[in-house]
């Protein structure tokens, strides 16, 4: 049954939901993949991250309560498939999507983690799982590079938004949108930073990689 009440984590899940089937279609699209392959894969990319999160929390999966929530996912994925030029000649697209999708489902992920009782560094942890998941296995299925497995900055940006976000609840239990819009902004503006400038680590705190003996 669908709720008749819509609180602002809703709406960050529906979007996060929407842009990360995008994301799902564009890489999938680079592969040539016929439109019911397409929304397999935007599906995974867009439940993956919170399906894990659910599953390791114990809780019942979001999207099986609500299953308005797949059809969005599904409407999302068909409608990028018809406009796919649109989003590449509009954006950067992959990236950029990417980067918003995690910052929503961060947010989401923490707000969810802790009404269910867990600990701040718990929250924190299940954010970085629910952002990234999703699009690791959507790398995986497409065979396209892992966006966590490279050095620039991914997880990084995750984290920095999720322990802002815990602190800011902390400090300002009151300020809900302006917590949720921080938490959102930092994540989406150190992954677009190292996606513009290819921010890295610095070589201290990188293995210098070997080649297999």
């Amino acid at each position: 049954m669908i709720e008749t009440t819509f609180p602002p984590d809703y709406f960050i899940g529906i979007i996060g939901i929407a842009v990360f089937a995008i994301t799902g279609v564009l890489a999938g699209a680079k592969r040539g993949m016929d439109l019911f392959g397409i929304v397999v894969i935007a599906l995974v990319t867009a439940l993956g991250g919170g399906t894990l999160r659910d599953i390791i929390l114990d809780a019942p999966v979001f999207w099986l309560e609500n299953l308005h929530i797949l059809w969005i996912a599904v409407i999302a994925a068909i409608a990028a498939f018809f406009l796919e030029d649109y989003f590449w000649k509009t954006y950067k697209p992959l990236l950029h999507l990417d980067a918003l999708g995690v910052a929503l489902f961060n947010v989401q992920a923490i707000d969810k983690t802790l009404a269910l009782g867990f600990s701040p560094a718990i929250a924190i942890i299940m954010g970085i799982i629910t952002g990234i998941f999703g699009g690791i296995m959507r790398d995986i299925l497409t065979d396209r590079p892992n966006l966590v497995l490279k050095q620039e900055l991914y997880a990084t940006p995750i984290l920095a938004g999720g322990i802002l976000y815990v602190l800011m609840l902390y400090l300002f239990p009151d300020a809900g949108v302006f917590n949720t819009i921080s938490a959102i902004a930092v994540v989406l503006i150190i992954r677009v930073a190292a996606i513009r400038w290819n921010l890295t680590y610095p070589k201290w705190l990188l293995f210098a990689g070997k080649e297999s003996q």
